[in-house]
Formats: C-alpha cells, structure tokens, sequence
C-alpha cells in the first residue's frame, strides 16, 4: 500500500471530548486525503463503530461517561480496527494500559499533526499488508517460522506456543517476528524500530521497551515461565527460545 493507496476510500474515527482537538486534527487529516468521522465521547462513539466501523480509530484514552480504554475493550467485542491512543505527555501507566487493550500505537499529547499523520499511514499500511496476507493462498504464502515451542503463521497472522494460541497485535507480531528470525542475534531497538514501523516513522525506545513488555505477558498468560525473550541492557532483545 503507498500512500495515495493509504489515504485513498479510509475513514479515520475521531474520538476526543476535545472539540479543538477534534477540529484540527480532521482538518489535517482531511486535508491528507481521508475522510473522518467525529465523536466528543466513547459511548456516542461505541454505538455508531458497532454499526458502521471505521478504518482506523483516533481515540483518547481520557474522556468522560466511557474512556477510550472502555471503548476499545467494548468495541474489540463486536468489532476489529486498528486503532491509536491519544495519550498524556510521559504517562507511561496510559501507554501501558492502551497496549494491553490492544492499541495498535500511541502518540503521546501535544503532537505534532505531521508525526499523527505518518502514524495512521503506518498503521493502515500494517492493517492491509495484514490483510492481503490472510488472502494469499497457501502456496503462495509467507512460510511459518518454528523456533522451537514457538510457531508463527505470517501468512495468517497466527502465534502458538506450545500449541497455545497467543494473540498479538500488528505491531508485536512483527517485533516478535523480527526476533525470532534470527535465534540468538541480538536486536537493537532501533532494528525492531524498522521492522515495526517500516515508513521512517520516529518511535522513541520507550514505544519499543512497552511492546516487549506486552510480548512477555502475553505469552506468560499461557507459559507463566516463559523467558525466551531475553534483554541485553545497552544492545537490545534477542530470541533465545529454540
């Protein structure tokens, strides 16, 4: 997907208690190619994405009557779109908790309208790519990575380890992909950096130590031992489960 492709027939959902916020970023994002749809809280938004979803959702995590956390969880049940977090300035607990809902990114407020902008591009792009990968047939498809207990379907977007199902967003299956690519080799943040955002998007270390964060509890939920993912302070991550 380029970028006229990625802005091209997608509607952005808006969801703030901000009005100002709500306006400006329409209007960049508009002025980008893409159609938005704008909601001031998450209940008026749950109702409208259950009935008509969106192609990618923009939601602050602090709102009144239903945060954004509650509204992704809700919609999640009926519903699948990537989605961003709008989130205060150094709030690690915020980008913590958007993760564990299942928030494909983050921007962290105030942000500027141009790295808001790559950053949905990115998302959409991940979101089709993933797509387009369910849809190829077999033969032709990503081959599975086996390391050990670890078995990913790109082609698929499947995780197991041994034989349970773990289920990862866009974004921690291509760290985990990076990783496990190359047992043993130790990644640096800046490596996993572009294979997860792979459109010169900047993501501070932090973006990047959250998502490890995320991959080890995920897969403690069902291998409370598990420990194959092993950090070198000052170099990066590195698989170690084979």
């Amino acid at each position: 997907m380029d970028d006229d492709s990625a802005t091209s027939d997608c509607t952005i959902a808006l969801v703030d208690d901000d009005r100002n916020i709500l306006a400006s970023v329409s209007i960049a994002l508009q002025s980008e190619g893409f159609r938005t749809r704008l909601y001031p809280d998450g209940e008026s938004a749950l109702k409208a994405l259950i009935a008509n979803p969106a192609d990618l959702g923009i939601f602050d995590i602090k709102m009144p009557r239903m945060d954004g956390l509650e509204l992704l969880k809700r919609l999640r049940e009926k519903v699948q779109m990537p989605v961003i977090f709008l989130t205060s300035k150094d709030d690690e607990i915020d980008e913590e908790l958007g993760f564990a809902t299942g928030a494909d990114d983050y921007v962290a407020k105030p942000f500027s309208q141009r790295l808001l902008i790559a950053r949905v591009r990115a998302v959409l792009r991940r979101a089709e790519n993933r797509r387009n990968a369910k849809s190829e047939d077999i033969v032709g498809g990503t081959a599975a990575i086996v390391r050990g207990r670890l078995e990913m379907d790109p082609a698929r977007h499947r995780v197991h380890w041994d034989g349970k199902d773990v289920s990862l967003t866009v974004t921690e299956f291509m760290i985990l992909e990076a990783l496990a690519h190359r047992p043993d080799v130790v990644k640096s943040r800046n490596q996993l950096m572009d294979a997860a955002y792979q459109d010169d998007v900047y993501v501070d270390d932090r973006t990047i130590d959250s998502h490890i964060k995320r991959l080890r509890r995920k897969f403690r939920q069902v291998d409370p031992e598990f420990d194959a993912i092993d950090t070198l302070y000052g170099a990066g991550y590195r698989f170690t489960g084979n």
